[in-house]
């Protein structure tokens, strides 16, 4: 990728500059040139028409040290690699496992953490003719293929993960808006399945399979109208977040198949969801240009963020940045083991915060104050940091006099069942749910809000669901019916950056609102707690928004010493951390053009 290059040159304006380096209050993030992982020849892809590039990691608690293992996808081909991340430059001619395909493109995939080891791991792959593929890219396996003839579904697979905890369940959504939840023991049978109603609601439905023995799909979720874009298993893997064409968010709990709650988006279809750390909010992004923070627990839009300049491609929490502010007394609900048994991608993390944090035993009611950091990059091809700060989260309480910022990943129990963990989430969305983050301080000078005036009121009666039930408890049992076919929309035809709204203004709401892609009346829904108005909720402005590659953005993953990004040219992008910079990736910058530094 000639990022160093351009930035060399100079060429162009300064706004149009690729930017191999930027500036947050933590220090100097710096994209790793010689830790960049491509196709072996690095010529740029051709990405007109394809599926976006994905990427998942995985650790297999290799002896060496070196555990973590990459696996991407660039149109027909997918890619296996030992991630060496910032330690050491990539080696691109040794891939563990490469697989090229015919009369299908891989469009999503997901490792399951639980059963991986440095012998054999277990790699789901979605495409885009409706199949799901289980393969051993160590052993060089292909173990099964679900879906095969395309009797359960014909539509592309838009997002597949393991079901959290369980070595063999896992959730597929796809473009026909349907999801089905598989047992990789169980066959899919000969014919088209056969499906019972288990559960209805409000513009989403679930069925349960009708057959003499056990088979796949054990359950069949209808949700929404057109496309479901993307799920998100929240951090205790209890409840599911769906963000569909139709603009809606949709929250279930996922053992009971009840629906939580709903948002809906403030123009076009959501494209993608994440979950913070503790559970607390969802972040959504798509065709308005828009991240939008929904409460889990108060179920309303709490605050919107605008610095993309067209759609919305992946939003994710960065759990390594996440803060707890301490002042005066307040409670806090948790223990040190809340906190000692989560593994992210095989790694231990640092408990220095955890004797702080449970000592919190005071009767004060006022929560610990948090400032979340997430992230989003878009069509524009730029990468956005944001922070969620105590002043958007609980608007009418006095900040606390005294501070001390340390960062943690889990700085307030979880929505459902404090101390639950969730082992199989993956580098994509899904984030643990316990464990400290490395005790690396941030400066005490962090700012007391990024948002613009607001004039959004604060919900004091926050409302609470607690689930017991186990996910896989009972789940043979059901299965799935078959509503009328959807004709499948054509996703790259409609995600042009040219649809971009552009700037958003109160103003200009309704008038954007009358166009719309669902059965929904925009008219219903803006204004009301489904849809705020603009000027209704506090509208946050990013912390950096950089211009980082050529081609739109199709990935962003936080990991504990780098941020990694891919573009459709099948560039995946290495950036250190501020400090996190090793030795070798040090000499080999230093022997590179130097970046844009802002």
């Amino acid at each position: 990728m000639l990022i160093s290059k351009m930035a060399a040159e100079g060429g162009g304006k300064e706004m149009n500059e690729i930017k191999s380096q930027f500036t947050t209050r933590e220090g100097v993030y710096k994209l790793l040139t010689h830790s960049e992982y491509s196709r072996p020849n690095r010529v740029p892809f051709n990405s007109q028409g394809s599926n976006p590039v994905k990427v998942s990691f995985v650790n297999v608690n290799d002896q060496s040290g070196n555990g973590d293992r990459v696996c991407f996808n660039v149109g027909r081909e997918l890619y296996f690699y030992i991630y060496k991340g910032v330690r050491k430059a990539a080696d691109l001619s040794k891939p563990i496992d490469k697989r090229i395909y015919k009369g299908t493109q891989p469009t999503c995939h997901d490792f399951n953490h639980l059963t991986a080891t440095a012998e054999s791991v277990s790699l789901l792959v979605g495409f885009s003719a409706g199949q799901v593929q289980l393969i051993d890219p160590i052993k060089k396996e292909t173990s099964k293929l679900f879906n095969e003839e395309r009797l359960i579904d014909k539509s592309r697979v838009t997002c597949v993960k393991w079901v959290p905890g369980s070595e063999s369940l896992f959730l597929v959504a796809h473009s026909s808006g349907n999801m089905y939840l598989y047992n990789v023991e169980h066959t899919c049978g000969t014919t088209a399945p056969h499906y019972q109603l288990l559960k209805q609601g409000e513009n989403y439905a679930v069925h349960t399979c009708k057959s003499k023995s056990t088979r796949n799909p054990l359950l069949k979720w209808t949700v929404g109208e057109g496309a479901l874009n993307e799920f998100a298993f929240s951090p205790d893997g209890k409840f599911l977040a769906c963000a569909s064409q139709d603009g809606f968010l949709r929250v279930f709990n996922f053992d009971s198949v009840e629906l939580h709650g709903t948002m809906k988006s403030y123009f076009g279809g959501l494209l993608c969801v994440c979950w913070s750390p503790d559970g607390k909010y969802i972040v959504t992004g798509g065709e308005d240009d828009l991240v939008t923070v929904w409460s889990f627990l108060d179920c309303r839009v709490i605050a919107r963020g605008h610095g993309h300049k067209s759609w919305v491609s992946v939003v994710a929490f960065d759990p390594y940045t996440t803060s707890v502010e301490e002042g005066d007394p307040m409670e806090f609900s948790g223990s040190d083991e809340d906190f000692q048994d989560q593994i992210h991608f095989g790694r231990d993390r640092a408990n220095s915060t955890q004797s702080r944090l449970s000592k919190r035993n005071s009767t004060d009611s006022r929560p610990v104050s948090v400032t979340y950091r997430f992230g989003s990059v878009g069509q524009d091809t730029q990468l956005c940091l944001w922070d969620l700060t105590e002043d958007i989260l609980f608007p009418h309480l006095p900040l606390s006099r005294t501070r001390t910022h340390t960062n943690v990943m889990n700085a307030t129990s979880p929505p459902a069942g404090s101390g639950s963990t969730n082992p199989g989430s993956n580098g994509n969305n899904s984030i643990s749910s316990s464990g400290s983050t490395p005790g690396n301080s941030l400066p005490p000078q962090l700012p007391r809000s990024n948002s613009l005036p607001h004039s959004a009121a604060a919900n004091a009666n926050s409302k609470s669901s607690v689930v017991d039930s186990a996910i896989a408890s009972g789940v043979s049992k059901f299965a799935t019916l078959s509503l009328h076919d959807r004709k499948e929309r054509h996703h790259e035809k409609d995600h042009k950056r040219n649809h971009s709204m552009g700037h958003i203004t109160s103003k200009s709401s309704d008038k954007l609102n009358l166009v719309t892609k669902t059965k929904t009346d925009p008219a219903k829904t803006l204004g009301t707690p489904l849809c705020p108005r603009m000027e209704d909720v506090p509208l946050l402005e990013p912390l950096i928004c950089k211009k980082i590659a050529h081609e739109r953005l199709a990935v962003l993953i936080f990991l504990e010493d780098c941020i990694v990004t891919a573009c459709q040219e099948g560039f995946i992008c290495t950036w250190a951390r501020p400090g996190k910079v090793g030795l070798l990736s040090s000499q080999n910058q230093a022997n590179s053009p130097s970046g844009t530094v802002v």
